[in-house]
């Protein structure tokens, strides 16, 4: 297939990552890392701006094979776009919008599934993920949107802002059609409201076997989409973060999740809320790295890239 010139500009990465091709132009077929790097209604801690960019530094340094999968990134060929331009405006919501707007104009004419071409953003906290999130839903009429956080974000906007990083998955569900599904696991933060939102709906997992059923009970060719946000970990493994709860998940939990969506129709994917200057030993970055790295190799191998 032919490469399809970016329509705007993108800044360029600390490096690409993994040694992912530097690329301009989308190669229909392939999968695409982008960046957003913004952190503008975080609301506690701030520094996920510079999350995809702290992902990308360690990447270097990490093997690209994972035990794990046992499948190594040097097989697969995948491409850095470089991270989205916030504009010059000094109002956050509208760098937000600037940002989401070339987001849109880059992916919106690409027909991901019959071009079976697959993107990775890198945040940035968790408002980035409504222009990813929402492109999957207009795309995909019966996609499963898998929310892994330890908050419920179904606030119906935070603190003045309507795209909140409070209440992106209440933003995505606007867009819900009939037969889209949500399934959220590690939430253990988050109001009365919220938690009954969730029960009424039907939409939380309570325990780990619980959502990794859910996951195996997916039909193999329904598309499934994954939100990460990186509190879904204990803050005694990923401390880097913006909001860290107690009581999360570990990072073999996670890699059970992958080996399940390596057998399903996995489309996209974003990953959230790494705020490197946090953790200043970079013990964070790495985790969360190594968690991008399965991703990736997850997405090159899983049935619609097959």
């Amino acid at each position: 297939m032919s490469q399809i010139p970016l329509p705007v500009p993108t800044n360029d990465p600390s490096r690409p990552f993994f040694g992912a091709e530097r690329s301009f132009t989308i190669r229909p077929g392939n999968t695409h890392i982008i960046g957003f790097g913004f952190d503008g209604t975080a609301c506690f801690r701030k520094g996920t701006k510079e999350g995809p960019d702290g992902l990308r530094a360690v990447s270097e340094d990490i093997e690209s094979y994972s035990p794990y999968l046992d499948a190594d990134l040097e097989d697969y060929e995948f491409f850095d776009l470089g991270n989205l331009r916030l504009g010059f405006d000094e109002d956050v919501e509208a760098q937000w919008h600037h940002a989401v707007g070339d987001f849109n104009a880059i992916f919106e004419p690409l027909e991901l599934n019959g071009t079976k071409t697959k993107i990775l953003t890198l945040g940035g906290e968790h408002s980035i993920s409504y222009a990813p999130i929402v492109k999957h839903l207009n795309e995909f009429p019966d996609l499963v949107l898998l929310h892994l956080d330890a908050h419920a974000d179904l606030r119906d906007g935070f603190l003045g802002y309507h795209y909140s990083h409070a209440s992106i998955i209440r933003r995505a569900y606007d867009h819900f059609g009939d037969d889209h599904q949500l399934i959220q696991y590690g939430i253990r933060s988050g109001t009365r409201d919220e938690y009954q939102w969730m029960k009424q709906h039907g939409t939380i997992r309570q325990s780990r076997q619980e959502f990794l059923d859910s996951v195996r009970a997916i039909a193999g060719e329904r598309p499934v989409y994954l939100t990460l946000d990186l509190d879904y970990f204990d803050p005694s493994f990923l401390p880097g973060t913006g909001t860290p709860e107690p009581g999360g998940e570990d990072f073999h939990s996670f890699v059970s999740l992958m080996k399940i969506l390596r057998e399903k129709n996995f489309v996209g994917a974003d990953v959230v809320e790494l705020s490197p200057k946090i953790d200043p030993t970079g013990n964070s970055d790495v985790f969360a790295a190594k968690i991008v790295r399965e991703i990736l190799l997850t997405l090159e191998q899983s049935g619609a890239k097959a």
